[in-house]
Parts: structure tokens; C-alpha cells; sequence
């Protein structure tokens, strides 16, 4: 049992550094942002079918829950396009500390969905969640660019796992993913057919490497890390996982000193902001979750 437990832990953390070994990817990757995701939803989309498939699992839904699912799809395609563009507008370090305010965002999002009140610390954390962003974009304002995109990214992500928290209750996450890859790859061609002139020979014309990390991008980062992710959360506590995950930027920000030295090596601004943002998203899981288990506690004294 508890070799068990420890497989599961490591394999958490294994995800989590998947989920931050992304960011590196977006950096290695040379094709256009638009493109790249349109490939990663292709790729990832053809993947989760083939499981669907190989786990015969029903994926027959209505047409209004289908619609749903297609908007979640859009704004997962929109948010992945801001972080790869945010990247390439200023680098991984910048665009990580910036997605890190997702924790900020949600805070405002969750109450508008499922109609509770704002808790006075998610005020706290987010006041200084915007000082230790003020402190990021004061010591790298040639980076503007790139902080604006990476926040829109945080707010869009943060949108979306709401949504999709929604949805969960109902359906099975790896239907609900499938269908959002597909109105992502939808919605993409669209836009590429009306407002790039559609695909050309160059569009499909990638390097050898770009195909290979594309692939990885896809099927591990994506399709394997979302598997992987739901079966983790079958083991260990949630308190645990949204732990956990809140240290990908900082496995990204290791990941990328280590990589590019050269070009994600900041001033000491930078630091001070993203220790005050990193540090607020976990006080405010560790918060959350004390009060998630002092309440299920209550409850368990009361069916007592």
C-alpha cells in the first residue's frame, strides 16, 4: 500500500514537471503561435480518439452540452495561443510568473460561477499578487509585450478550469477534453482559412525537430498529462494535486535557467515579484484546502 502511495506521489510530481517541461517546448518550437496550437490540438485531439477507442469509452452527447464543450475548446485554444506568443514576445521565465497570477483571477471567476462570496484572503493574495507583478513589470518593461499577453493567458486559463469544473460533474474528463480539442482545431481553421489566407505548402512544411516537439508536446505534454492527471486524483487528495501543479512555474523557471541561461537569466526585480506571486498561490491552496478539510470534518461530526 504504501509503495503504491509513493508511485502515485512520484508520478504527480512527474506530471507537474511535464506540465512546466511545456514552456520549454513553446521556446524550442520555431513555427508561429497560431500554428502551433492548431497542431497540438490536431495531434493531441487524433490521440485522445485513439484512446477513447482502445477504451471503448461512449461519447454521445447532446448538441447544447456539445456547444459547451466547443466554447471551453475556443477558449483553451485562445489561452494556449497567448502563452506560446507570450513566450515568444519575451521569454519562459517572464510568461511563467505571469501565468502563475491564474490563481488571482480564479479567485474573482469561481464566485461568479458557483455564486458564493469572496473570501478576504483571496483579496489579500491578490493585492499582492498585482505589487509582486508591479515589481516584475517595473524591472523588465522591455518584456511589456509579453507580461500583457502572459496575464491574458493566466485569466483565460483560470476561466477555463472553471468551466470545466462544471462540466466534470457530469461528464467524463477525457469525453470533455476530446471535444474541445476538436472545436479548438475547428475554431483554428476557420480563423487561418478567413484571416490568413488559408494553409499553404509552408504551413505544413516544418523542420524535422519541430515535428518532434511538436509530438511530445502533444502526446505527453497534452493527451498523456491529462490522462495521467485524472488517474492521479483517484489516489491522492486534491489538496495534494493543486499543490503540486502550483509549483509548475517553478519547475519551468529551473528548467529554463538551466536550458537558456543566455536569455532567462533576470534582474533581481524579477525574483522579488515572482517569489511574492509563487508564494500567494500556494498560501491560497494551503488555505483553501485547511478550510475544505475542517469543513468536510464538521460534516463527519454531524452524521456522527
Amino acid at each position: 500500500m504504501q509503495n503504491a502511495k509513493l508511485k502515485n506521489y512520484l508520478h504527480l510530481h512527474l506530471l507537474v514537471f511535464i506540465a512546466g517541461f511545456t514552456a520549454i517546448l513553446g521556446e524550442l518550437i520555431t513555427i508561429g503561435s497560431i500554428p502551433l496550437v492548431w497542431y497540438r490540438m490536431t495531434i493531441a485531439g487524433m490521440l485522445m480518439f485513439g484512446y477513447i477507442k482502445f477504451r471503448k469509452l461512449k461519447i454521445k452527447i447532446e448538441k447544447r452540452t456539445m456547444l459547451k464543450f466547443f466554447a471551453a475548446g475556443v477558449i483553451i485554444a485562445l489561452h494556449w495561443i497567448t502563452f506560446f506568443e507570450a513566450i515568444k514576445q519575451s521569454n519562459i521565465s517572464i510568461t511563467l510568473a505571469m501565468f502563475s497570477t491564474g490563481a488571482f483571477f480564479a479567485s474573482f471567476i469561481e464566485p461568479i460561477f458557483y455564486k458564493r462570496r469572496i473570501i478576504w484572503y483571496e483579496i489579500l493574495f491578490g493585492l499582492v499578487v498585482i505589487f509582486g507583478v508591479f515589481l516584475i513589470t517595473r524591472g523588465e518593461l522591455k518584456y511589456i509585450n509579453g507580461i500583457i499577453l502572459g496575464v491574458i493567458s493566466a485569466l483565460l486559463s483560470s476561466l477555463f478550469a472553471v468551466i470545466n469544473g462544471t462540466f466534470i460533474q457530469k461528464h467524463s474528463a477525457t469525453v470533455i477534453s476530446f471535444y474541445e480539442f476538436v472545436s479548438g482545431v475547428v475554431f483554428l481553421t476557420i480563423f487561418i482559412l478567413v484571416f490568413k489566407g488559408g494553409f499553404d505548402a509552408e504551413f505544413f512544411a516544418l523542420s524535422p525537430s519541430d515535428w518532434i516537439y511538436l509530438f511530445l508536446l502533444a502526446s505527453i505534454c497534452t493527451a498523456y498529462a491529462f490522462i495521467g492527471g485524472v488517474k492521479v486524483m483517484k489516489y491522492i487528495s486534491a489538496y495534494t494535486v493543486v499543490l503540486s501543479y502550483n509549483l509548475e512555474p517553478v519547475y519551468g523557471i529551473t528548467l529554463a535557467l538551466i536550458l537558456f541561461p543566455a536569455t532567462e537569466t533576470m534582474g533581481s526585480q524579477f525574483y522579488y515579484g515572482a517569489i511574492l506571486v509563487l508564494s500567494s498561490v500556494l498560501l491560497d491552496g494551503i488555505f483553501k484546502n485547511v478550510k475544505s478539510y475542517k469543513a468536510r470534518k464538521r460534516n463527519l461530526h454531524k452524521i456522527d
